[in-house]
This record gives structure tokens, C-alpha cells and sequence, in this order.
């Protein structure tokens, strides 16, 4: 049980940021790679480099690795689902110049504005709480900042565009990360 757990964790962990990386080219449909996008691609390398080498600290613990592979399973359904409810809006990716042109409210959009971002995040945490180390979390709130700041960004921009109304509409039914408790 030594190496199974972080070899697990591992491969799970990389198969998932590989997928997010995946999105980055199949589904979002930027024309360029925005320049925060690709401060964002070195802060995930990064971090997964790091997460990497905290998860194979021996001695495993295997209560934080199970946990991790739970949550990060999580996330990834949570992804999948933004993917599938998403996928004829042509979303752009983080940190894009361009104004946003659709608004979706289907799926996991539903509740939660920014769905992706959301998965990112427990994606992030579940392999943070995996390395079971205090070193993980300096790169776990470095990550979770950037999410914030692309939806801040995000929503902004919404204000500039015929979409103003109705997104703010929205933003008054969906909760930001997290589903609204109140209505």
C-alpha cells in the first residue's frame, strides 16, 4: 500500500490536469492563448510538479490519499458536466480580451456561475489534501487566486456587453463557486 496509493494519486492527479489541458484546446474556442492563460499553464505545471513530489513523501497517508482521490473524482464530474452543458456555447478561455456572447444556464451552470473554475478548485484541494503536507498550500491558494481573479475578470466584462441584464439576472439565481443557499 506504500506505492500504490501515490502512484494512484498521481496518475489520477495527471490524467486530470491533462483533461483541463485538454479543454484548453478542444473546447474553449480563444483564437490565441491569452497571456494570463499561459501564467496560469506555468502555475498548474508548477504546482503539479510540486504536488507530484509532496504525494510520494513517504510514509503515505493513506486516510489524505483516499480522500483525495474522492474529491478529485468529484471535480472531474463536475467538469464533464460543464463540458457537456457547455459545449455548444463557445466559451472563451481565461483571461481573454474578447467579450463574452452567450450565457449558459444549463447543467451545473444552473447553480453555479463558474462551473469549471469550481472543478479546478476541489480538483486542487483534493490533491493538496492527498500530499498531506503544509507545503501544498502556498500553491493551493496561488491557484485559487487566479480562478477568482479569471471570474472576476469574466464578469466584468459582462457589463460591456447586451448580455448586462440578463447576466446580472443570473448572478442574482447562481452562486459564483458555490450554489446560493438563499434564493
Amino acid at each position: 500500500m506504500d506505492l500504490v496509493l501515490p502512484a494512484l494519486v498521481t496518475i489520477v492527479s495527471l490524467a486530470i490536469v491533462a483533461q483541463h489541458a485538454w479543454a484548453g484546446k478542444g473546447h474553449f474556442a480563444s483564437v490565441t492563448l491569452p497571456r494570463g492563460a499561459t501564467l496560469l499553464m506555468v502555475a498548474v505545471v508548477t504546482t503539479s510538479l510540486a504536488y507530484v513530489l509532496l504525494t510520494w513523501r513517504l510514509p503515505a497517508m493513506v486516510p489524505a490519499m483516499i480522500a483525495a482521490l474522492v474529491i478529485e473524482f468529484a471535480s472531474l464530474v463536475l467538469f464533464w458536466l460543464a463540458i457537456a452543458a457547455s459545449r455548444k456555447a463557445r466559451l472563451l478561455l481565461a483571461f481573454d480580451a474578447n467579450l463574452p456572447h452567450s450565457i449558459v444556464q444549463t447543467g451545473p451552470y444552473r447553480v453555479v456561475r463558474h462551473p469549471f473554475y469550481t472543478s479546478y478548485i476541489v480538483f486542487w484541494i483534493g490533491w493538496a489534501i492527498g500530499t498531506w503536507s503544509l507545503w501544498a498550500v502556498p500553491p493551493l491558494v496561488l491557484m485559487i487566486a487566479i480562478y477568482v481573479l479569471a471570474a472576476r475578470g469574466e464578469e466584468a466584462k459582462f457589463a460591456a456587453t447586451a448580455l448586462a441584464a440578463d447576466y446580472q439576472q443570473y448572478r442574482r439565481q447562481a452562486g459564483m463557486f458555490w450554489p446560493r443557499l438563499t434564493r
